[in-house]
């Protein structure tokens, strides 16, 4: 007969052999990488930018901040695409991104349009570019813009992907984006057979600017999002109109499509995942969209490092130009060389020109961050080892910096620090945006998978005639 008092010791004893085994094969959680620990800073910093500084009631979003002039469209559509990041990171509760996401599309659906000059805050379903901070609607006399009612409409687009639950809010969050993207008549800025106009304004006789979107540049999403409507869709001719005008070529031993700020190479990318589709441009090249864009961020730093003008502080980690703030507008004579700066300006280095004056951007590192991981991510940490507070703050990165200012001038904004050189004071939506995006799809491919999920997108891209990978169904 089994002794039944020694049963329990029989099992603890059992018991513990299971425990020590399961010990010894489940390893503790290594420590947070020095890599991932800076990440997580800059994403939530960044993501705060978006949360804190703009107005609950209307969902406007800062041009910049802490000047906070007016609201810039395209930050809002940077601000609706972080709102979903902030959820998965738990840096806020989805409740609390819905409601946000929903003032802002209510507003965004409800408030005026119409051929007015006033009082309104676009027409045909467009967007003024810059709207005030309080009221939501037009800022003096600013143009109607086309790339930036597209950058407002891909974070719209999002925001409809993304709550896709049944709560009685994210049915209407998902209604809202319907109406505001369909009611977009993109034929009226089809004024002739040269593609899209860029802006539009009603006075004095309703006149279109005479630039179009020609050549490679942020405007594939503006593209995509033309031919994707099912209401008013552009005509499928301005996507070979787009890519006929392109420039490829070598530029610091990276064949790739020309486009002078990196900008041009990140904006559309933070919510298409071009990975493995391809037009027939990109059929012809062997390569994809992605790719291009890897390759410019290469030569950029290449540039950097050959620094063929001598900027102060370029080489290494240190490199990075795109459009941003500057210390000001000047010419100037340093250590012998006459120098020319600039305030805001469009900065870049291509084969289709140089614009340089010294002032470095972490956007330009930071909107880059999935194509070339193991250049932009040590580029950002070198930044901020060596400039510390003077370049990263409460928001992350202040938008620009210039170590070769190091003059006793007094700049048009921001502050030179002797020894260091010139310092933004500024955070700028625009800039700020790819920086918290561009982290999370690296990590995660948040805004991607989503987007991959949106018919207005996939229908944009089949349109323009692209082929392959996710959009075939092979793979993500």
């Amino acid at each position: 007969m089994r002794n039944q008092a020694t049963a329990p010791l029989r099992i603890l004893a059992v018991a513990g052999v299971l425990l020590a085994i399961g010990c010894a094969s489940a390893p503790e959680t290594p420590p947070l990488s020095t890599e991932a620990a800076f990440l997580d800073d800059l994403e939530k910093r960044t993501f705060d930018f978006f949360w804190e500084t703009a107005n609950p009631e209307n969902g406007m979003v800062p041009d910049r901040w802490p000047s906070r002039p007016f609201a810039s469209i395209a930050a809002i559509g940077f601000g609706l695409t972080a709102y979903g990041v902030g959820v998965e990171r738990e840096y806020i509760t989805r409740e609390q991104a819905r409601e946000r996401t929903a003032a802002t599309l209510r507003f965004l659906w409800r408030a005026p349009q119409g051929p007015g000059t006033a009082d309104i805050i676009g027409d045909r379903g467009f967007y003024y570019h810059f709207l005030n901070m309080e009221t939501g609607l037009r800022h003096q006399t600013t143009e109607l813009s086309t790339i930036d009612s597209a950058l407002l409409l891909a974070g719209v687009l999002f925001a409809q992907s993304y709550f896709d639950g049944d709560d009685a809010i994210e049915t209407e969050i998902r209604a809202l984006a319907d109406s505001i993207y369909l009611r977009v008549e993109w034929p009226y800025f089809q004024t002739d057979d040269r593609g899209i106009t860029m802006a539009w304004r009603p006075e004095p006789d309703r006149l279109f600017g005479p630039a179009r979107w020609n050549g490679y540049d942020e405007s594939m999403i503006l593209h995509v999002l033309a031919l994707g409507s099912p209401t008013h869709p552009a005509g499928v001719e301005i996507w070979d109109h787009y890519t006929s005008s392109y420039t490829w070529g070598e530029y610091y031993g990276h064949e790739h499509l020309a486009f002078t700020p990196l900008f041009g190479h990140q904006y559309s990318h933070v919510w298409i995942d071009f990975r493995g589709i391809q037009d027939a441009f990109m059929r012809e090249k062997g390569i994809d969209y992605f790719e291009n864009s890897r390759r410019a961020t290469l030569a950029q730093k290449a540039y950097a490092a050959d620094n063929p003008d001598e900027w102060v502080g370029y080489g290494g980690d240190f490199w990075g130009l795109t459009a941003s703030d500057g210390p000001r507008d000047t010419l100037v004579t340093v250590n012998g060389r006459e120098r020319r700066f600039h305030s805001y300006w469009a900065r870049g280095a291509s084969l289709e020109g140089v614009r340089d004056d010294g002032t470095l951007v972490p956007t330009a590192a930071g909107g880059s961050i999935p194509f070339a991981p193991e250049i932009t991510i040590p580029a950002l940490m070198a930044m901020k080892e060596r400039y510390g507070d003077h370049l990263y703050q409460q928001y992350g990165f202040l938008d620009a910096f210039n170590p070769t200012f190091d003059l006793p001038i007094e700049p048009r904004r921001g502050a030179v620090v002797p020894g260091q050189g010139w310092f933004d004071d500024d955070y700028l939506g625009i800039d700020q945006g790819p920086i918290v995006l561009m982290i999370e799809n690296h990590r995660t491919g948040l805004i991607w998978d989503r987007m991959k999920r949106n018919p207005y997108i996939v229908e944009g891209l089949r349109r323009a005639g692209f082929t392959g990978g996710w959009l075939d169904g092979e793979g993500s």
